[in-house]
């Protein structure tokens, strides 16, 4: 069993779980048999936070996972998220209270439950003030439909905005060794107000892994494909460091994957990412990461082998980026 650790004032596993895989993004959704094991055996290992959102697959990664844990609710930390829109195939946020309503009723009704555990807000809409969106979302705790809030890829102006209408729990947003953005003010912003901090794509999407050396090996679908630094000339300067760290990894006795995931688990008992996979074999890897202790001298070490600096392309497309934070 992997350890708990605390998002504000809700109780986790010390690592969670990404479902959007199962249904959305990366391609090959046809074995829902396996999805569901390996949510289940999730929880056999403690990983009881899982993730999801209303726009994974329109929807129907919420409906997955609500099969998944039917007859397990007391056992799961559920999370979910509204905000993302998509228009003539860019992104963009809606956050109006009326809005913020309708989505938490959808997302209970495909999700099978009363109440969702944790409610994030997606992406912050910049045509809406934040404090209308996270009053509908403090009326949503009153009425016992959502327990706790989180928000997703904001600033550190808009999370103290939003936490003073109501507490924030969570932030969301990318981090791994490969993105580092947050890593300034706004994780400050949240250790400040004592907000946990929810990293998704730890493993720089599955790169960090070593699996992906060509996006020719990926799904037509997969949106990677899509991505700047799985592009020509990017992809061949971030496999560079990708062998650094599987060095470093074999001298440990782990793999590159575990290793870059033990470190974004160092980074305080306040972090809890997400790493997402739909099979077990994935699952069992990642969460034996939450218990790799690394030193002082580890850390620096995988800081060396993967710098932030090294890092050749954005994170989205520019029909992602204006929604994204970039």
């Amino acid at each position: 069993m992997i350890p708990a650790r605390k998002l504000g004032e809700l109780e986790v596993g010390a690592q969670g779980l990404g479902c959007m895989g199962m249904s959305a993004a990366y391609g090959v959704f046809d074995n829902e048999t396996e999805s569901v094991a390996t949510i289940h055996r999730a929880l056999e290992l403690g990983v009881t936070l899982l993730d999801t959102a209303n726009v994974y697959a329109n929807g129907a990664n919420e409906e997955l996972v609500g099969r998944a844990i039917k007859n397990r609710r007391d056992e799961v930390v559920l999370a979910t998220k509204f905000g993302i829109v998509w228009t003539d195939g860019e992104m963009g946020a809606r956050g109006d209270a009326a809005y913020v309503k309708q989505c938490a009723e959808d997302s209970l009704r495909r999700l099978g439950v009363d109440h969702i555990d944790l409610y994030y807000q997606h992406r912050v809409d910049p045509n809406v003030p934040v404090e209308e969106t996270w009053g509908a979302l403090s009326e949503l705790v009153d009425e016992g439909k959502v327990r706790y809030l989180g928000i997703s890829e904001a600033n550190a102006d808009t999370i103290r905005k939003a936490h003073a209408v109501h507490p924030v729990s969570a932030l969301q947003s990318e981090w791994s060794l490969w993105t580092r953005g947050i890593e300034g003010e706004i994780l400050a912003a949240c250790r400040e107000l004592g907000i946990g901090v929810v990293p998704f794509s730890p493993l720089g999407r599955g790169f960090l892994t070593g699996s992906i050396t060509t996006v020719d090996e990926l799904p037509a679908d997969d949106m990677r494909r899509g991505l700047p630094r799985f592009s020509d000339g990017n992809l061949e300067k971030n496999l560079a460091i990708v062998e650094a760290l599987r060095t470093l990894a074999a001298s440990k006795g782990v793999t590159a994957g575990q290793l870059a995931l033990a470190w974004v688990q160092a980074q305080g008992p306040d972090v809890v990412p997400i790493p997402g996979t739909k099979r077990r074999k994935y699952l069992e890897e990642n969460a034996a990461a939450a218990t790799l202790e690394l030193s002082t001298s580890d850390i620096e070490a995988i800081e060396a082998a993967a710098p932030a600096e090294a890092v050749a392309g954005e994170r989205y497309p520019e029909r992602y980026a204006r929604a994204a934070g970039k």
